[in-house]
């Protein structure tokens, strides 16, 4: 896996290239373990150990897993942090800052009990650390640049060592000049598996991230300084269509580990089945203090593991149910133009921009315009079903549900296919009449205000 230097150098180019002299010596270079690249925005299959403990991998939604080598009974990775290219969906591409070639970095697994060995080498063309979100280690390995150890300087190497001590879900993030290096990408996933691999197994377990960025029309680099006027909202850096789909096989048991990192929250809804949230950042919830749920809250900085038996076969969405949240490259002062005629101005207009059209005096379906966009700009809706269009963007994608799938297979089936008599159908018979509530006699509506008892014997009043 590599990433072309064309891509890896462009963005701040004179920057990326000052810092890349070498920054340890040639004898501690030779000893630093590889740090592979990912360039594809695809889906990566689950990484299964070579060596080390066993443990049920995970798969990164639009990522990949970080490779690690044995070192004397240590599990060794590197991350290199860099300025990335990524691909936020077909037709638009973001200059982001990322690690191992991607933004999101690769998920870096490991099992409890797992001594382990993280080499940090800094590419940018400023200072980082990395914050390991939600682990128990010692102090100094915190990653709190200025609190807990000095900030990696551009051109350095640093290393992080400590024991994954329980098993869960985190992430790893800068604490150096957080609000612009989060802004521009910097984040990854980390899953410590438990010791024994029956222990809350599932047979397909998914993970990504939710971030965003504010990237104006025609341009490729975030705006670091917004705070919460947001335009693209991402899983894994991936907005929809560019996002993959989950796919399972029927009756999986199926986990879904969700990290948010952007600045809002996010209700998380799943169509057609229920499921429990089985875990936090901060462990897995008792059996007992469970609940069926369909739509779960994720605040900022906080993990949901959540967990169903995929019984429904079909293709069933999975979204943030902040419905500005599913659109992409959005205006934020605008009119709402319903039920306003705009044929006189817009004759005017299309004099002077002829491609120039009206939009939400019918409501706001944009599934099928066709308006001219600025370069490496995304439609505000897209994405077609094998019905029309889907008229989704940002944080959208589906769990599709397949009979007889491989183990190992993650590879979209495409759309579902129902049976004869199962999908929604115009109704042609005679339309019934609309239904009214009754009017007392006199025509005025009817109120009636009942107070609840009070103490002390009194009665409540009509």
């Amino acid at each position: 896996m590599s990433t072309p230097d064309k891509q890896r150098r462009s963005f701040l180019q004179g920057a990326a290239l000052a810092v890349t002299a070498g920054a340890v010596s040639r004898a501690g270079a030779a000893a630093l373990p590889e740090a592979p690249l990912q360039a594809s925005p695809a889906t990566q299959p689950p990484l299964h150990p070579a060596n080390g403990r066993p443990y049920q991998p995970v798969v990164t939604l639009n990522g990949w897993s970080l490779p690690w080598r044995m070192n004397n009974g240590v599990k060794e990775f590197h991350l290199v942090a860099e300025p990335v290219v990524r691909e936020i969906a077909p037709g638009m591409k973001a200059r982001l800052w990322g690690y191992n070639g991607q933004s999101p970095g690769p998920t870096i697994e490991v099992v409890e009990g797992d001594r382990v060995r993280i080499f940090v080498t800094n590419k940018l063309p400023e200072a980082t650390s990395v914050h390991w979100h939600g682990q128990r280690l010692p102090n100094g390995m915190d990653g709190v640049s200025g609190l807990t150890q000095p900030a990696i300087p551009p051109g350095k190497t640093y290393v992080y060592e400590f024991t994954a001590r329980r098993a869960g879900t985190f992430m790893y993030h800068p604490h150096a000049d957080e609000m612009v290096q989060m802004a521009m990408g910097m984040m990854g996933f980390w899953v410590t598996h438990p010791k024994d691999p029956g222990f809350m197994r599932v047979d397909r377990d998914f993970v990504f991230l939710m971030n965003a960025y504010d990237i104006a029309p025609g341009a490729s680099v975030p705006k670091v300084s917004t705070m919460l006027d947001f335009n693209l909202w991402t899983w894994n850096s991936r907005a929809f269509p560019g996002i993959d789909p989950l796919v399972v096989r029927q009756n999986d048991r199926v986990r879904i580990r969700v990290g948010n990192l952007t600045m809002t929250n996010h209700p998380l809804h799943l169509h057609g089945h229920e499921f429990s949230v089985t875990g936090t950042d901060g462990g897995w919830v008792p059996p007992a203090a469970r609940w069926p749920e369909v739509t779960t809250d994720i605040a900022v900085g906080q993990m949901r593991a959540i967990e169903f038996d995929a019984t429904e076969e079909g293709d069933w969405a999975l979204h943030c149910h902040k419905a500005h949240h599913t659109m992409n490259a959005m205006g934020h002062d605008l009119p709402t133009m319903i039920g306003v005629d705009q044929s006189k101005v817009l004759d005017k207009i299309t004099r002077l921009i002829p491609d120039y059209m009206a939009m939400g005096d019918k409501g706001g379906s944009m599934g099928e315009m066709e308006m001219p966009l600025p370069e490496n700009t995304l439609p505000m809706m897209t994405g077609r079903g094998p019905y029309g269009p889907i008229e989704m963007g940002g944080m959208f994608s589906t769990v599709k549900v397949r009979k007889q799938l491989a183990r190992d297979d993650y590879r979209d089936p495409g759309w579902y296919r129902a049976p004869a008599g199962t999908v929604a159908r115009p109704w042609n018979g005679p339309a019934p009449s609309a239904a009214r509530a009754p009017d007392r006699d006199d025509g005025k509506p009817t109120l009636e205000v009942v107070k609840p008892g009070m103490q002390g014997g009194h009665q409540g009043h009509h």
